[in-house]
């Protein structure tokens, strides 16, 4: 028998839902986000935890040997080597659990998609 996992309702409920050391990552990553978009609203979309500025920024989720990081972040010349080492299918990026998690390129990546949803942003704006 096959058991459906619920969708969480907030980011706290998704949290707690996986070992302290995990739970540990997990928050640390969500501080890092909001230090770095202070304006973003956090939600939980396609079951993760996901932060929203004008748009999408950024979700991340645990598994059993990583937690991935989902930014859209193509095309960027400056993190293409830094981006490299944790790459994953589609465009997302793999922090194994067993390696210390990149919390600063987490922090820059946030910072480009902010840029990134403001200049998109900004762009509809003048369209109008």
């Amino acid at each position: 028998m096959k058991i459906e996992k619920t969708t969480p309702a907030n980011i706290d409920e998704y949290i707690a839902g996986f070992p302290p050391e995990v739970q540990a990552i997990l928050e640390k990553i969500r501080t890092t986000i909001k230090k770095a978009a202070p304006p973003a609203e956090e939600t939980i979309k396609y079951k993760m935890p996901a932060f929203t500025y004008k748009g999408n920024l950024v979700y991340f989720a645990a598994f059993k040997k990583h937690i991935g990081f989902f930014p859209p972040l193509a095309g960027n010349e400056k993190l293409k080597h830094e981006l490299s080492v944790y790459e994953g299918p589609k465009g997302s990026l793999k922090f194994p659990l067993d390696k210390p998690i990149p919390y600063g390129l987490v922090s820059k990546i946030v910072k480009i998609r902010v840029r990134e949803n403001l200049e998109r942003a900004e762009a509809k704006q003048k369209k109008k």
